[in-house]
């Protein structure tokens, strides 16, 4: 609703009740201004529907693709969404996204955990809580300020200067965006699976991303060890998150369905099949093993089942899990995606080893044979070495080329001496240009990083305690931190501001009126920043 219309609608509220003649209308109308939504539900029914748009804009125009970058904390993200805005105007296509591995490391009460679903199941959907938290704040603060120059205009006088201030507070962006949130693997049975899906639902998430690995043996995806069930265990826990975003009036939620099969060679059990070529025989036609003839061939504890016509011994390991034939990746993980997408999943997670289009695409073509408009979410992955890998992949393509790259050594081409080379330039150019190339090519509706600013505030504290308790002492805060901040426009130099002391010392206005004990007076160093 426009402010002013929503002004005249609480003055007449406050009209039919006399005793609340003490309250503004213009605050009431302010304060609602600035609290858009009113429960998790809210934003996730918005922010699908923003969702679904894009994905339509995509499958139109695959330059529209979207991003994001993984947070871990209410404030990291509050602060990405505003950079955002400052830069570009807009928060159109940029998304948060939640990394599983990043609560692991970070958010566990048991401390720091590997990325192996240890962590305790709410303190994911807490982390979606604390994230939403901190861009309605953001809502909040940049309205306040809006509001505060509107006040100030009207005092003066200035009704063209009001009149504009208006129009930007009915017409404000908000910073709430969707997230896609990491399930890992469901946390359990497709029970636990639905009950976490609601919590992370009730908490603003519209997209939940889960993966085919086994629950309790799950491990993060650029690591060895993964184990993946049969098809139709996945697919009930597909089933569990869609009955939960729509019991809870979430009609157009999106789901994610992460496949890990391109590195992982296990399965915990075979999957039960009634007939040949069904689901279930073809995920057991993956599996590494030996024909027999006769009983004879059965040692004990052996398990024997029918492939192909014939009768088959799986490989099983001394931890009871099965084995895949070498080579099958690939082919599995197309299966994996087609059945996915014709079974409620919205979108594709495919997890690589390396960021190459070309590999990526040629999955992608082989789905999109079957399911023409399937769409990919990429996890441009901080565990790939991407100096190194593009580096290479300009050398292979020099090679093929004919061309000579003898004063290159491949094994070696992260090294700094190759920085300045035509080689190293053209891979940065290669590496810059990833996530167009693959948008246009490959099938990337989405791309994201799971975890930078885990490194990022690595990065930026390891700076700072290297100068600051050496010889440049606070000189290091100083050039390397404030001074940036002030020439920049990071709202965070003023972070008493960014904190809300100005909404508060507003509200306590609006509470107390002239009796209010404000903090931002003449003695508030906030004014040393202009």
């Amino acid at each position: 609703m426009p402010y002013a219309q929503d002004v005249d609608q609480i003055a007449s509220i406050l009209k039919q009740n006399p005793t609340w003649n003490a309250i503004n209308p213009k605050h009431a109308a302010r304060m609602r201004a600035q609290n858009k939504f009113k429960t998790g539900l809210d934003i996730a029914k918005y922010t699908a529907k923003i969702m679904r748009e894009d994905m339509a804009n995509y499958d139109k125009d695959t330059s529209q693709y979207t991003q994001s970058l993984g947070c871990w904390h209410g404030f990291i993200g509050q602060q990405k969404l505003l950079s955002i805005k400052k830069h570009f105007g807009t928060t159109k296509r940029r998304y948060l996204y939640l990394s599983g591995w990043m609560v692991a490391a970070l958010r566990s009460e048991f401390g720091p955990l590997p990325d192996q679903s240890m962590h305790e199941k709410t303190a994911v959907s807490s982390l979606i809580e604390e994230l939403y938290t901190f861009l309605r704040q953001a809502d909040a603060w940049e309205l306040n300020h809006l509001f505060r120059a509107l006040e100030e205009a009207e005092n003066a006088g200035d009704s063209a200067k009001a009149e504009e201030l208006i129009k930007q507070i009915d017409n404000h962006e908000t910073h709430v965006v969707p997230i896609i949130a990491d399930i890992d693997a469901g946390f359990g049975n497709a029970e636990a699976t639905y009950l976490l899906a609601k919590k992370m639902i009730e908490a603003g998430a519209c997209c939940i991303q889960i993966e085919n690995q086994v629950s309790d043996e799950k491990q993060c995806g650029h690591q060895d060890g993964k184990v993946t069930v049969p098809h139709a265990d996945f697919l009930s826990k597909i089933n569990a998150v869609r009955l939960a975003f729509l019991e809870l009036g979430v009609d157009d939620g999106v789901i994610v369905a992460r496949t890990d099969s391109l590195g992982a060679g296990l399965t915990q059990k075979l999957a039960v099949t009634d007939e040949p070529g069904d689901l279930g025989d073809q995920y057991n036609s993956f599996l590494d093993g030996d024909y027999i003839e006769d009983a004879s061939e059965i040692n004990n504890g052996d398990v024997v089942i029918k492939s192909n016509g014939k009768l088959m011994k799986p490989k099983r390991l001394a931890s009871g899990l099965f084995q895949f034939r070498p080579g099958t990746g690939e082919d599995r993980v197309v299966l994996d995606c087609i059945t996915s997408l014709q079974n409620g999943a919205d979108l594709l997670w495919i997890e690589t080893e390396k960021p190459h289009v070309g590999q990526i695409a040629g999955m992608v073509n082989r789905i999109r044979e079957v399911v023409p408009d399937a769409k990919l979410v990429y996890n441009n992955s901080p565990s790939f070495n991407w100096t190194l890998n593009f580096r290479q992949q300009v050398f292979d393509a020099w090679k093929e080329e004919g061309k000579d790259v003898s004063a290159y050594d491949r094994d070696k081409l992260m090294s700094e001496e190759y920085d300045s080379t035509e080689l190293a330039q053209l891979a940065d150019e290669w590496c810059q240009n990833f996530q167009r190339d693959a948008s246009r090519e490959a099938g990337i509706f989405h791309h994201l990083i799971t975890l930078p600013t885990y490194h990022t505030a690595a990065l930026s504290t390891d700076n700072l305690a290297k100068g600051y308790f050496g010889d440049e002492g606070m000189l290091a805060y100083v050039a390397g931190v404030q001074r940036k901040e002030i020439r920049q426009g990071i709202a965070t130099v003023k972070h008493q501001d960014m904190a809300g002391s100005n909404i508060g010392d507003d509200h306590k206005e609006f509470f107390a009126g002239d009796a209010a004990l404000k903090a931002g007076g003449k003695d508030n160093t906030m004014n040393q920043f202009g």
